[in-house]
C-alpha cells in the first residue's frame, strides 16, 4: 500500500458527503416555505409571499416592547388556497428547528407576517416568515406566555389529520 492511500480515500469520501449536504441545504433554503398534507408538498416562494403580501398595519410588538409596522397575509387564506381548507392541527417546523403542533387557525386574526418596518424578514429578524395575531385583545402584552403560540422562522408548515 502506498502511503497516503487511505487518506486520498477519506478525502474522497468526505468530498461526496459535503456535497450530499450542500445539495440537502440548497433544497432546504429560506427562499421557501413548505406546506404539506399527507403525500401533497407545496414549496412556495418567500419572495412571491412577500409580493402578495396585502396586509399592512401598526401594533405593539411585545417581543421587541415597541410599536412596529406588519406587512402580510392572511393565514387562513392561504391555508384555504393551499389546501382547500383549514386543517384543524398544524405542525410548524422552524429553521432552528423547533417544533410545535397547535390548532385554532380558522381565524383571520393570524397574519404570516412577510416585512416588519417596511423590510422583507430575515432569519435573524426571526423571519424568513412568522405568525402573529393581529389583535391580541386584553391579553396583556408584558406577560409574553400570552403568545407562545406566535411562530418565527417558520421553514415548513404540515397538515395533520
Amino acid at each position: 500500500m502506498v502511503p497516503g492511500t487511505v487518506l486520498r480515500r477519506s478525502f474522497a469520501g468526505l468530498s461526496v458527503a459535503l456535497l450530499c449536504l450542500a445539495g440537502t441545504a440548497a433544497s432546504a433554503s429560506p427562499e421557501y416555505v413548505i406546506l404539506k398534507q399527507g403525500q401533497q408538498e407545496t414549496r412556495l416562494s418567500v419572495e412571491e409571499l412577500r409580493q402578495r403580501a396585502d396586509l399592512r398595519f401598526s401594533f405593539y410588538d411585545p417581543y421587541l416592547a415597541d410599536d412596529v409596522e406588519i406587512t402580510g397575509l392572511v393565514f387562513r387564506d392561504l391555508l384555504l388556497e393551499t389546501f382547500g381548507e383549514v386543517p384543524a392541527q398544524l405542525r410548524f417546523t422552524a429553521w432552528d428547528d423547533y417544533d410545535v403542533t397547535l390548532g385554532g387557525w380558522d381565524d383571520p386574526n393570524w397574519i404570516l407576517v412577510t416585512h416588519h418596518d417596511g423590510e422583507p424578514l430575515t432569519l435573524r429578524q426571526r423571519g424568513p416568515l412568522r405568525l402573529v395575531e393581529r389583535d391580541y385583545g386584553s391579553r396583556d402584552p408584558g406577560n409574553l406566555r400570552n403568545f407562545n403560540d406566535w411562530i418565527w422562522m417558520i421553514r415548513e408548515v404540515e397538515a395533520l389529520p
